[in-house]
């Protein structure tokens, strides 16, 4: 039952990534664009917890822990980047 719903889940998974690289490369304004690279982040943490549940392991959530903060840190400099046009004052 776990195998089955962990390969739906990664399907899902595969489709939302797909979907955020098409709104990044067609996405019509920049807002869009890091929207877009924000919410792929969170796919790529969610597909790793998914690999971490698939091995039986608990080594790959220091990693999934660790593009969560990287992520956040450059959704907020891209963002005061386009809002002031200067990432520190």
């Amino acid at each position: 039952m776990l195998d089955t719903a962990l390969w739906i889940s990664l399907a899902l998974f595969v489709v939302a990534i797909l979907l955020n690289v098409y709104r990044l490369t067609i996405g019509p304004s920049l807002p869009d664009r890091i929207l877009a690279l924000d919410t792929m982040y969170v796919n790529s943490i969610g597909l790793i917890i998914l690999f971490c549940i698939w091995l039986n392991s608990k080594t790959y959530f220091e990693a999934a822990l660790l593009i969560a903060m990287l992520g956040f840190i450059s959704t907020v400099a891209v963002c005061k980047y386009l809002l002031r046009g200067d990432i520190i004052e």
